[in-house]
Formats: structure tokens, C-alpha cells, sequence
């Protein structure tokens, strides 16, 4: 059955973003951060251009906090950046206009959230060479009021619609059915509850490692589907027995207690409407043929 939508009422437009330099915090302890055992650390964070780093890669063994694959933009203007990060879905188009890579295209693969808000995006490593702090990428945005017309218990977020035919979604016995890598149980969802589900992202706790490998997650990838469990995020992400989410993987692991790879939340049913359907290798490297 195909899935029957509004995107022909969608309405696309710009939004822009400057490749954000990476940046440490001051007080009280910063830049030095504390693992989940206690050991302080410093490793490279959020932001800039990262050269070595993809979608399709492991989310794990980096020496990195939640490092963004690929290339990280944001506004200095805070309005400005709430509507980037809001209005940005994952699989818009992204395009440089400025600098040595001017005109080349990329894609939106995540968001981050608190201390951060950056919106994510893929382009080939040959073109993050030419790449600079400062260049200005424009996202043609277009997803943002998506709905499914057999579907009013799930809410889409910060999906492009492209995305959502890409996924190969089905229906049936009135349910949404969605491809995913692994679900994560709700005890493993850490950082980024409370907060906004129309930008950011929420956290697979990974301190715990046998739980990690429990619940199939300890190889997930930079692009991976995944389900959250007891997850509702129709409004802001929080625990609701029974509700489901659907996210992708944007970032990746990190030392530190209650974080680890960060996911963009895609749909959510609080009513159970979302049935995840575990079937490996679904990784939106392959929904864009990502270089």
C-alpha cells in the first residue's frame, strides 16, 4: 500500500548555516570533560569540518565526544539558528555558496542538540578538502509539516519526504512498518530527554557495555535506523510505555556517562502506531548513494 502524504502542500525554503568552528566551553572544568569511569579527558567535539569521518562509518572507536561526521554548520544570530536547526530535514539538499567548494551539493544526515545545535551534512571528502571555517551552505529545507493521511497517530519530524519513500515503509493491520538496524530499549536513552523533538537529538547511553551488546546496538553505524522504545517524542522526548520512535544515527559515541551516538528523531507514535521491523544494514548512506 502506498503511503498517502501531503508533501505536494509542503513548502520548501532556504535556510543557511556557517561552518561552525569546533569550540570548548569555559568554567567550571571545561575543556577537559569526565568518563563514565571518572577519568578526565580531551578529545575533539562537535563542529568543523571533519575529514576522516562518514556516514556509513562506526558510530564506535573514534577518539572523539559525539563527533559529527562530515560537516557541521550553524548561525551566530540564536533565531536565525532555531529556525536552521528546526526547519532542516534529514535528506534536504545542501549547497555551498561560498568558498572553494562554492555549487557543490551535500545532504542533511543529523542534527545535534544542547550546547551545540548544529545541523549535520554529508559531502564527499574530496569536497571537505576544499572546504573552509566560515563557508556558507544554504539547505533548501522541505519537510516540515509532513503527514501521513492513514496515519494520525504518527508524527513525522525533521524528515525530508525523500527520506520517508526512501525507507521503504509499509502498512499494515494499521500500523506503520519501519525498517530499522536495532530498537534501543528505553533504559539506554540518555541525554536529550525534556528537550525539543522538532531540532537536536537524543542520546544512546553506551556506558554500559554488556546492556550495549544485549540489545544488538554495539555495532551500529554513523546512518543507521534505529527505534526507540517507550519513546514518545511528539512534543518534546520522553518515556511513555508503549510509544515508539524512529531516528537516525547522526553522531557518533562518547566517553562520557548518559551519551553516546546521537540520534535524530524521525517519527514518533505515542499509541503504539509505529511497528519496528529489525532488518540489518538500513543506513541512509544507501537511501542517498552516499560518497
Amino acid at each position: 500500500m502506498t503511503l498517502r502524504t501531503n508533501k505536494d502542500k509542503l513548502v520548501s525554503v532556504s535556510v543557511m548555516g556557517n561552518i561552525a568552528s569546533p569550540g570548548f566551553a569555559g568554567l567550571p572544568a571545561l575543556p577537559y570533560q569526565l568518563t563514565a569511569g571518572g577519568q578526565p579527558f580531551l578529545l575533539p567535539t562537535f563542529g568543523g569540518i571533519v575529514y576522516n569521518v562518514s556516514v556509513g562509518d562506526s558510530a564506535y572507536g573514534w577518539l572523539a565526544d559525539c563527533i559529527h561526521p562530515g560537516v557541521s554548520i550553524k548561525l551566530s544570530d540564536e533565531n536565525g539558528n532555531r529556525g536552521l536547526n528546526i526547519l532542516a530535514c534529514v535528506g534536504n539538499t545542501a549547497i555551498v555558496m561560498t568558498g572553494e567548494a562554492k555549487g557543490t551539493r551535500g545532504v542533511v544526515t543529523g542534527k545535534s542538540g544542547r550546547f551545540s545545535e548544529h545541523v549535520i551534512l554529508h559531502f564527499d571528502k574530496a569536497t571537505r578538502e576544499k572546504m573552509a571555517i566560515g563557508d556558507k551552505i544554504m539547505v533548501k529545507s522541505y519537510g516540515i509539516g509532513l503527514d501521513l493521511h492513514d496515519h494520525p497517530d504518527v508524527k513525522v519530524k525533521s524528515c525530508s519526504p525523500e527520506l520517508l519513500e526512501g525507507l521503504e515503509v509499509t502498512t499494515s493491520n494499521g500500523k506503520l512498518n519501519v525498517p530499522v538496524v536495532a530498537v534501543v530499549p528505553s533504559h539506554l536513552i540518555g541525554a536529550g530527554a525534556g528537550l525539543t523533538s522538532e531540532g537536536g537529538s537524543l542520546h544512546i547511553q553506551t556506558g554500559d557495555k554488556d546492556a550495549l551488546k544485549e540489545a544488538g546496538l554495539d555495532t551500529l553505524k554513523l546512518g543507521d535506523v534505529v527505534a526507540l522504545a517507550d519513546t514518545d517524542s511528539s512534543w518534546n522526548h520522553g518515556y511513555l510505555r508503549g510509544a515508539v520512535g524512529i531516528g537516525v544515527v547522526g553522531q557518533g559515541d562518547s566517553p562520557r556517562n548518559g551519551y553516546g551516538p546521537g540520534v535524530t528523531v524521525i517519527m514518533t507514535s505515542a499509541s503504539n502506531g509505529i511497528q519496528p521491523v529489525v532488518t540489518p544494514g538500513v543506513n541512509i548512506k544507501d537511501v542517498f548513494a552516499l560518497k
